[in-house]
């Protein structure tokens, strides 16, 4: 009896979610029941914190209405596979709301059932976007999904990474935090075997597999992991070197760029220091174009190398 009843309401809510107002009798229809324990049911919603509105009369019905806090939600298959394709996109970095999309993608792929999880890899994998700009190595959303579990649960994953020289190590880490800075994604883990913390960039990470074994959930230094990898991140060695001068303000400069809190050094009230040093010569050119400011360049012969390039087609096709 108590199943029946579970199952009816269960089914109740998914209708009203699909509608915007229902009338008793058709909801009394739909549920093979009467309009009285559909009144009777509607009261159980409304006790476990569904904002169910009703007005009485001729004309009158119930229909959801907007809550102070979001109430648990039904998908049918379709719109779980549509959802979690959203979210692993987003997770990948095409909406600005990277790390919010990925906390709930970890959250729905953790229930999703594992019929339908085929689909959205199908679905992923044969969708694909035109990119306007060059914004360099992108992180697979499924590693993304699959650490950010591991992050939340504390689970021991192990990986192979490549180093920026090109060498693969096997790896075995404590995931702690996803960071996003400037469109690359990085893990901050604690290494075992190194018993150190240790920036591993996505990109780089493959073979993820979570181990099984859980561990107590350790501290980052600070206790601001944000902070603690734009330190690290501001320190790390980069293929290549470019540091500008630029004649602005920090608070400007910060303003007007993404992803260099840590690298915007104030000088003065009008100029400031821009380390745009990276792996990835075109994501230079981007930093520098952003500044929106003149500035003097210290770099490597590759990186003005490949701006005088650049600088050259610009000129030809402006003659």
């Amino acid at each position: 009896m108590t199943s029946d009843m579970t199952a009816r309401m269960l089914r109740l809510l998914s209708l009203l979610q699909t509608r915007r107002e229902w009338s008793g009798a058709d909801l009394a229809e739909r549920l093979a029941v009467t309009v009285r324990t559909v009144r009777r049911d509607i009261d159980r919603l409304r006790e476990l914190g569904y904002p169910v509105d009703s007005a009485r009369g001729h004309a009158g019905g119930y229909r959801l209405a907007p809550g102070t806090d979001l109430p648990p939600l039904l998908l049918d298959d379709d719109e779980a596979v549509a959802i979690a394709v959203a979210l692993r996109t987003a997770a990948g970095g095409l909406t600005g709301i990277e790390e919010t999309a990925l906390r709930a993608l970890a959250k729905l792929e953790q229930v999703l059932p594992r019929r339908l999880r085929g689909q959205v890899t199908a679905l992923q994998t044969s969708l694909d976007g035109i990119a306007w700009e060059d914004r360099g190595p992108r992180a697979d959303p499924t590693l993304l999904a699959t650490l950010a579990v591991a992050c939340r649960d504390h689970e021991i994953v192990t990986f192979d990474y490549t180093t920026r020289r090109g060498a693969t190590t096997s790896r075995r880490a404590e995931p702690c935090h996803l960071v996003d800075s400037g469109g690359l994604w990085y893990l901050l883990a604690h290494d075992t075997a190194k018993d150190d913390w240790r920036l591993f960039r996505l990109d780089r990470i493959t073979g993820a597999t979570p181990t099984g074994h859980r561990v107590p959930a350790r501290a980052v230094p600070g206790n601001d992991p944000a902070g603690f990898v734009a330190g690290r991140l501001s320190s790390a060695p980069t293929r290549y070197r470019a540091v500008a001068t630029v004649h602005a303000s920090a608070d400007r400069v910060r303003a007007r760029t993404r992803g260099l809190a840590t690298r915007i050094r104030p000088l003065d009230d009008a100029t400031c220091r821009v380390d745009a040093s990276d792996d990835h010569l075109p994501r230079i050119a981007q930093t520098l174009a952003g500044l929106d400011a003149d500035y003097t360049l210290d770099a490597d012969p590759d990186v003005l190398a490949h701006l005088r390039t650049a600088a050259r087609r610009a000129l030809r096709a402006t003659a």
